[in-house]
């Protein structure tokens, strides 16, 4: 096989991965659609049927027999009722709240949060409009809730008074809380505060029970719901990131529970969940692409904690855990906090958060290449301020780095030109005797020390690289919407001029003359021919960082090649 034909097969098989990773994820996104709700739910925030039940802490009850459990000790009823009264709530008006990141809207029914729009993050199909992250209306559903476990305790079905007047992060503040109260059945008073900070997607929510009325060991659970539909498109030739449940622990590590494996458990109750669900370590996430909601507890804090998974409906799943209440001084109650994170996959963010927080960005297979090449492109970053100059900068370095592989490829190519005549000569002299030509080509590359393979190695080197940077490209949040230079306001867009994809046509028929063509075969030398332009409409749906870090690349390329044969070109006139 020569360096024709594997660069061919190089190309054919990264078209190939693609296609067959897009249809993969179309297979992924077939779920059933979301049952028809009615007004007076959705702007409930979730409180009639459609919605995930409360959570009970271990012993409280038995499972169900159409209801999933992440555990034999941790229940999931399907329905529960709030304090003996029904399942429809009144219609009430939220709580809008408005931090320097974000707005968000709080019901009372159960202070669900049921809407989150995130200011700095444009929405991807309309860029003048915010990124919703969280959202219950008839087009998602996408909630965080939370609530207290045992008979009359305040669920996210329960209504609160609202005693806060404040909604807005005021200049100066660090933070503002939203103090939302009822009495639970037994007397106690339960009070929930929502915790707003400055700079920050996180939201503290927490639950104190004042008094101590009965002898009760209440548990919280913290829960997203969510259906299966994905708020943004992407390109045709985009693999689709990873969508749905995810949770961490020490036992586990890094666990996806994808909403297929969800159904299974749906339908079989006694099959298990793909992660242990005590711990006293560990978070639980629901992610999509470049965006993540995560209930995670600091590092230090070692509370033991149950973890949970499940489908709650057509359409309908819901992720969260239940941890016991911490105990207070003696007749004041007790109170549990738990942070939850909404919003981008900032990974610098995440890893701060929790530990290893930050791998719910999800480069796919070629996690082991991606993860060091971001670090890379950040590190660039934090110098050079441009994430575009910062690619271009990476690309340099790689090429440095492969330096003594692609000029022993280049020396090699090279030779090839400059024996090209004599080549030739040989294709003439023995066109009638195909086995006695190859045996004195073979001769002469091996006199004048030429690997015909050799010019094929390097492009097989950075073909890993390649395929890392489009996943970094496309799930790396820092470059959503990252500009570069003049008409290229998004790295992680295709380029909406066509000109990087043009001029990488250009700089391959440049590279193209520079190199010997194949002068045996020539079907093969067409084809090789029409590579560039192949190239160049496969560009026009790549991102344009991507396409910027191989014309780079190519002309790098052509100038070492260059200089390579002119160097060849001295030492053979010298010779003669």
């Amino acid at each position: 096989m020569d360096i024709q034909r594997i660069l061919l097969f190089a190309v054919f098989a990264f078209s190939g991965l693609y296609l067959w990773e897009s249809w993969q994820a179309d297979q992924r996104l077939k779920h059933p659609p979301l049952a028809a709700q009615s007004t007076a739910s959705q702007q409930a925030g979730g409180v009639a049927a459609d919605v995930p039940g409360v959570p009970t802490a271990p012993g409280e009850a038995t499972l169900p027999a159409t209801s999933v459990s992440a555990s034999p000790t941790a229940s999931v009823p399907e329905t529960v009722n709030d304090n003996g009264s029904s399942n429809i709530v009144s219609e009430l008006p939220a709580v809008k709240i408005t931090t320097d990141l974000y707005t968000a809207e709080i019901n009372p029914v159960g202070g669900v949060i049921t809407q989150m729009a995130l200011l700095k993050q444009p929405d991807a199909l309309d860029k003048t409009k915010p990124y919703y992250v969280l959202q219950k209306n008839s087009e998602r559903t996408f909630m965080a809730q939370a609530g207290l476990t045992g008979d009359g305790m305040p669920n996210h079905r329960t209504t609160y008074e609202v005693l806060s007047t404040q909604r807005e992060l005021k200049d100066g503040e660090k933070s503002f809380d939203l103090r939302l109260a009822t009495t639970a059945a037994n007397g106690d008073r339960v009070e929930q505060i929502l915790t707003f900070h400055r700079d920050s997607y996180v939201i503290d929510v927490t639950f104190k029970i004042i008094g101590t009325a009965t002898a009760v060991a209440p548990h919280a659970y913290f829960q997203f719901a969510r259906d299966t539909k994905i708020s943004s498109k992407r390109s045709a030739m985009a693999p689709a990131s990873y969508i749905g449940p995810v949770v961490f622990n020490e036992a586990d590590k890094f666990t996806k529970v994808n909403f297929d494996d969800l159904d299974k458990l749906a339908a079989d109750p006694l099959r298990k969940p793909p992660f242990t669900s005590g711990n006293n370590n560990g978070w639980v996430a629901m992610i999509e692409h470049y965006f993540v909601t995560a209930w995670a507890l600091p590092d230090s804090n070692t509370t033991q904690r149950e973890f949970y998974a499940r489908k709650i409906g057509d359409g309908l799943y819901s992720a969260g855990m239940l941890l016991p209440m911490r105990s207070l001084a003696p007749e004041a109650g007790s109170e549990v906090t738990v942070p939850m994170y909404a919003g981008p996959q900032d990974q610098d963010t995440l890893k701060a958060l929790a530990k290893d927080l930050n791998r719910v960005v999800d480069y796919g297979m070629f996690t082991v290449i991606a993860a060091p090449m971001f670090w890379l492109l950040n590190f660039f970053h934090n110098l050079i301020g441009n994430w575009g100059w910062s690619i271009i900068a990476m690309t340099f370095l790689i090429r440095i780095v492969f330096y003594p592989l692609n000029a022993a490829a280049a020396r090699s190519m090279g030779k090839m030109r400059v024996v090209a005549p004599r080549l030739k000569a040989l294709q003439e002299q023995y066109k009638d005797d195909k086995q006695q030509m190859q045996m004195k080509m073979m001769e002469m590359y091996r006199q004048e020390k030429i690997n015909p393979l050799g010019g094929c190695l390097p492009i097989l080197v950075q073909m890993p690289f390649f395929i890392a940077l489009y996943w970094v490209l496309l799930s790396a949040a820092e470059l959503r919407y990252a500009p570069w230079f003049g008409w290229i306001t998004d790295l992680s867009s295709p380029d909406p001029w066509y000109l990087l994809p043009v001029l990488y046509a250009a700089s391959a028929f440049l590279q193209m003359r520079l190199s010997p063509m194949p002068i045996s075969d020539p079907m093969q030398a067409r084809m090789m021919q029409m590579m560039p332009i192949a190239f160049s409409i496969l560009f026009i749906f790549f991102p344009s960082g991507l396409v910027l870090y191989w014309l780079v690349s190519n002309v790098l390329q052509i100038a070492q090649q260059w200089h390579m044969n002119r160097m060849l070109e001295r030492e053979a006139a010298a010779k003669t």
